[in-house]
């Protein structure tokens, strides 16, 4: 279960990368209704996305869980060594808290005040983050699905006129040339490669 760019992507683009084939159905995080005209709040009653429903009945939800999950059937999403899971585990809970709750005034509040502190914040946790980057991704020469959710908020960020780096702009646009990233963008209707994002189109109210 999906929104158009909200954090959902990130889930998407992280099951192309592994191969799993999946169902995707989107929802309407305002009317809280699916595409096929379901309550989404008696398929989840948090009333977010992502929803990640498995072949057995089992349910994931949140974000960093359902990427976590995913990493956990293909080994190659997941940073290497004997902390690799851990370090996964610390850079996706960091982008939650730190990084991903700092554009909620975008969403929740019209306070131009409010907005540039949000911006301000944003901006910040993204050179924190950029520090980390001392390859083509955030562990190095491979791509993992830490990459596919700090790319959805970079686009965030170009969306809501956030000031973002030289680098930290290459390193967008490193991952938006990966076929899957292209793909999943296709599919939920969104700009490919991303010349421009209008703001009214990312449904990531959580």
């Amino acid at each position: 279960y999906y929104a158009p760019g909200a954090c959902s992507l990130s889930g998407r683009i992280s099951l192309h990368e592994a191969g799993l084939a999946a169902e995707f159905e989107r929802v309407d995080i305002k009317t809280k209704t699916t595409e096929h005209g379901y309550d989404y709040v008696a398929i989840n009653p948090r009333g977010y996305v992502p929803l990640l429903v498995l072949d057995d009945g089992n349910a994931v939800s949140e974000n960093t869980a359902i990427l976590e999950f995913i990493a956990g059937l293909d080994s190659g999403l997941a940073p290497g060594g004997p902390l690799g899971r851990t370090r996964l585990i610390e850079m996706l809970s960091w982008l939650s808290t730190e990084l991903h709750v700092a554009f909620k005034p975008f969403w929740h509040s019209e306070d131009v005040g409010e907005r540039a502190a949000a911006s301000e914040a944003v901006a910040l946790r993204l050179a924190l983050i950029e520090e980390h980057i001392n390859e083509l991704y955030l562990f190095g020469p491979r791509f993992t699905v830490a990459d596919a959710y700090l790319f959805v908020m970079l686009r965030w960020a170009q969306a809501f006129e956030v000031p973002i780096s030289a680098s930290m702009l290459g390193y967008f646009e490193r991952v938006a040339e990966r076929p899957t990233v292209r793909q999943a963008l296709m599919e939920e209707g969104l700009f490919v490669p991303l010349p421009s994002i209008d703001a009214s189109s990312i449904e990531a109210l959580t």
